[in-house]
């Protein structure tokens, strides 16, 4: 926990009222950077811990990967003379398996609030995808969905410290368990944790599975859904537009402001099943209803109660 949780003494007062001096914790931000057999890719802001896991999945979203046997190692290097921060890592790739493609045009640098920042233009973001989740029967039932951010809340241990990690988990779609959860600085570093330990796992492309993420569903999560065959993402805040449009077009079913008892699902309505004690069909909500003010779209989730919009 030493690296992923920094103890600080701060100052905490009350307008008006009391001072008091005492340790808290933040979240710790490192840079790792991602080489493939001794050549540098990228470096990424992330909290350490899982770094095999976010160099995989960045590889599957990159398009480079897509099955467990085309990762062959990873190990933590340093400079010559230098000690090892444990800040770079170094994959090395199966036999046959071609490199990152230089044509990607990626700036080597990313920051832990935006991963997407690093790409020249939008044309080469849109990396084609071998598994399509247009296709993926899953359905999955409200009542059920709506237990996802409370699972994803209660299993935030580095967030309850400090306040400040998003969270990314994995839930079966189809039994509602979930898989795996991972935290980090950056929403799309614990994406790529998540998709690394499914790749790990046998699991991409993660047929029937229900991507769940802390934040806002920005068009690179959308994209790293699909690149790990994800055919549903879910949020507990906004989606953008451009996420929108992507699912839309890539047949992936994309809910946000998933808070409570309800939710809006903005494309692939069908993939959620929702009836009245009836038995009757209910309408889903309008994507307009969306169109709301989110004071905080960057921010982790905050404690959820079943019925209270915090």
């Amino acid at each position: 926990m030493s690296r992923i949780a920094a103890r600080r003494r701060v100052t905490r007062l009350t307008a008006g009222g009391s001072t008091t001096r005492r340790a808290d914790f933040l979240a710790v931000e490192e840079p790792l950077e991602i080489r493939v057999q001794g050549s540098p890719l990228a470096v990424t802001m992330r909290t350490p811990g899982h770094d095999v896991e976010l160099a995989q999945g960045f590889l599957v979203s990159e398009g480079v990967i897509h099955h467990p046997g085309d990762f062959a190692a990873a190990i933590h290097c340093a400079a010559d003379g230098e000690p090892n921060t444990y800040n770079v890592l170094d994959v090395g790739l199966a036999p046959g398996v071609a490199p990152p493609d230089p044509s990607l045009e990626r700036n080597f640098y990313t920051t832990s609030s935006c991963g997407v920042c690093g790409k020249a233009s939008i044309d080469a973001v849109r990396t084609q995808s071998r598994f399509s989740v247009a296709d993926d029967p899953l359905v999955v039932d409200a009542t059920t969905l709506i237990r996802f951010p409370e699972e994803l809340r209660a299993q935030q241990a580095v967030f309850e410290r400090t306040g400040g990690l998003h969270a990314a988990a994995l839930f079966d779609g189809l039994t509602g368990e979930m898989l795996v959860l991972r935290e980090d600085v950056g929403r799309h570093n614990a994406v790529d944790k998540v998709v690394g330990w499914a790749l790990a796992q046998g699991r991409v492309p993660a047929r029937s599975c229900v991507l769940m993420v802390s934040g806002r569903a920005s068009f690179e999560l959308a994209q790293k859904a699909l690149m790990a065959g994800i055919p549903m993402l879910a949020a507990v805040s906004a989606p953008s537009s451009l996420a929108a449009e992507l699912a839309e077009e890539a047949g992936l079913t994309l809910v946000g402001f998933l808070r409570g008892d309800s939710m809006v699902v903005y494309t692939r309505p069908d993939r959620v099943a929702n009836a009245t004690a009836a038995g009757d069909p209910e309408p889903l909500p309008d994507a307009a209803a969306g169109i709301a003010a989110d004071p905080h779209p960057d921010a982790p989730a905050a404690p959820l109660q079943k019925a209270v919009h915090s």
